[in-house]
Formats: structure tokens, sequence, C-alpha cells
């Protein structure tokens, strides 16, 4: 193979590799841009995870300070009950110990008036019936009240009887309150697991974006490798075209030096000049001889 052809050849073959290396390189290229791609939205996802996490974090915080005061409501509802219970327990007593005799009945009298009022609306009778019946009414009605006056004048016995009804009404206003927080702490409970299952579901996301990304950054290095190697291969393919047009140069050189000393011996030797065995040497090298 001439030296042109061997320049040629190796020419070609640098030319593949610098082809291959700039193939690898647009690869290597493509697959950095889907790593960024990747690592950014696995970063986006990772910040949504914390903020979803936080937000659930403050609903559990919500719901545990609520979850204290339904506890300290139920203590209350249940110390006001005991007091209902208490208050309501001494009522009885001072009404059987000082109430007259009468006061036991004047709910039954209050039911015979309701029994009769209704008669009146809805019953059809006549004139002189009407009349018993009104005045019946009216004997039971005064009656009831003159009951009341004299239930009245027992002060001991209704104070008694409003303390219990008082802490009875503390009692359902705390109750009231067990249930409106209780409500509230479910509300703040269900919010924080539904953002935890939220924050579950983004951070399988971030963890399979997190993959992505790992599986595009080994194959962007592999292509990295390869790109370098071709690389690598197209610097010694210069290198050795380098030398060998270097060498050429070099050996054309000599010759022209060698050619020029020859002709400058040939000149002695026409002239009579006596010749050395080393300018022998190079007229015979150079085809004078």
């Amino acid at each position: 193979m001439t030296e042109p052809e061997l320049i040629g050849d190796l020419e070609e073959k640098r030319a593949r590799h610098n082809a291959d290396a700039e193939r690898h390189k647009k690869l290597r290229d493509e697959l950095n841009d889907k790593t960024k791609s990747w690592a950014e939205k696995r970063d986006e996802l990772n910040a949504k995870v914390r903020t979803l996490i936080d937000e659930a974090n403050l609903k559990r915080e919500t719901r545990d300070k609520l979850n204290a005061e339904v506890r300290e409501a139920k203590a209350k509802r249940d110390e006001w009950n005991r007091k209902f219970n208490e208050l309501s327990d001494k009522a009885m007593v001072l009404r059987r110990e000082k109430m007259p005799k009468s006061g036991l009945s004047i709910r039954k009298f209050k039911a015979e008036l309701r029994a009769l009022e209704k008669k009146h609306m809805t019953s059809v009778m006549s004139a002189e019936k009407e009349k018993a019946l009104m005045k019946e009414m009216s004997q039971l009605d005064a009656k009831i009240k003159e009951m009341e006056k004299e239930i009245e004048q027992f002060s001991e016995v209704r104070q008694a009887e409003k303390e219990a009804h008082e802490a009875k009404d503390s009692a359902e206003n705390f109750h009231k309150q067990v249930s409106e927080l209780a409500e509230k702490a479910q509300s703040e409970h269900d919010a924080m697991l539904k953002l935890y299952e939220e924050a579950d579901r983004v951070r399988k996301e971030a963890d399979a974006a997190q993959e992505q990304f790992i599986e595009a950054k080994l194959a962007a290095d592999e292509q990295h490798r390869e790109h370098i190697e071709h690389i690598r291969q197209v610097h010694d393919f210069d290198k050795i075209i380098s030398g060998i047009r270097d060498k050429t140069k070099k050996t054309r050189k000599d010759e022209t030096s060698v050619k020029k000393e020859a002709e400058e011996i040939f000149e002695k030797f026409r002239s009579g000049e006596k010749l050395s065995t080393e300018d022998i040497m190079v007229l015979q090298k150079s085809g004078y001889m």
C-alpha cells in the first residue's frame, strides 16, 4: 500500500470514529436533557410532598388541640351532670319534707285541665254541657293557681330546683361543646389522613421520577464514555497521520539535501579534486556512479 493509500485509509477510519463520537455526543446531550427534566420533576414532586406533609402536620396539631378541648369539655360536662344529680336529689328531698301534700298532685291537675281544654276544643256539645265544662275548667285552673302560689312560698325548694335546672343547662351546654368540638376534631383528622395519603401518592411519583433520572444519567454517562473513547481514537489517528506526513516531509528534505551534496561533490570531481570514500558513497547513493 502506497503512502497516499495508507493515509487515505487512516483518514477514512478517523472519519468513522469522528462520526461515531458525534453520534454518541448527540445521544449523551439528549439523555442529559432528560436527566435534567427528570431531576426537575423529582424535585418538584418532593417539594409538593413536603408541603402536603406540613399541611397534614398542621391538621394533626389542630386535631390534637381540639381533642384536648373535647376532653376538657367532657370533664366539665360530667362535673355538671354530677352536680345536677346531687341538686336534683336535694330538691326532691326538700319537696318531700317541706312541700304541702297537695303539691304532689299539681301535675295531675294540670293534666286534667289540658284534657278538658282539648275536649272543649274538639267536641260538639250543648250549651248547658259547655257551660258546665267551662265551670269545671275554671275551678280546676283556680285550684292549680292556688297550689302554685302555695308552692312559691317555699323559697328553699325553689332555690334548690333553680340550681338543679342551672346545673342541667350547664351540663347540656358542655355536652353541646363536646359534640361540636368532636365533630371538628374528626373533620381535621379526616383531612389529615387525606393529606398523608396524597403525600404517599406523590412520593411514589417522585420515586418513579428518581428511577427515571438514574436510568437516564447512567445511559448518558455510557454515551459520554463512548464519545470520549471515539475522540481518543480520532486523536490517535491524527497523531499517526501527522507522523507519517512528518516522516515523508523529512525523507524528502533529506533526499533534497543529499542530492545537493552529491552535486557539489560531483563538481569537485569534475574539477579534479580527490574524493574521499564518504564522497564516493554519497555519489553512489545519489546515482552519479
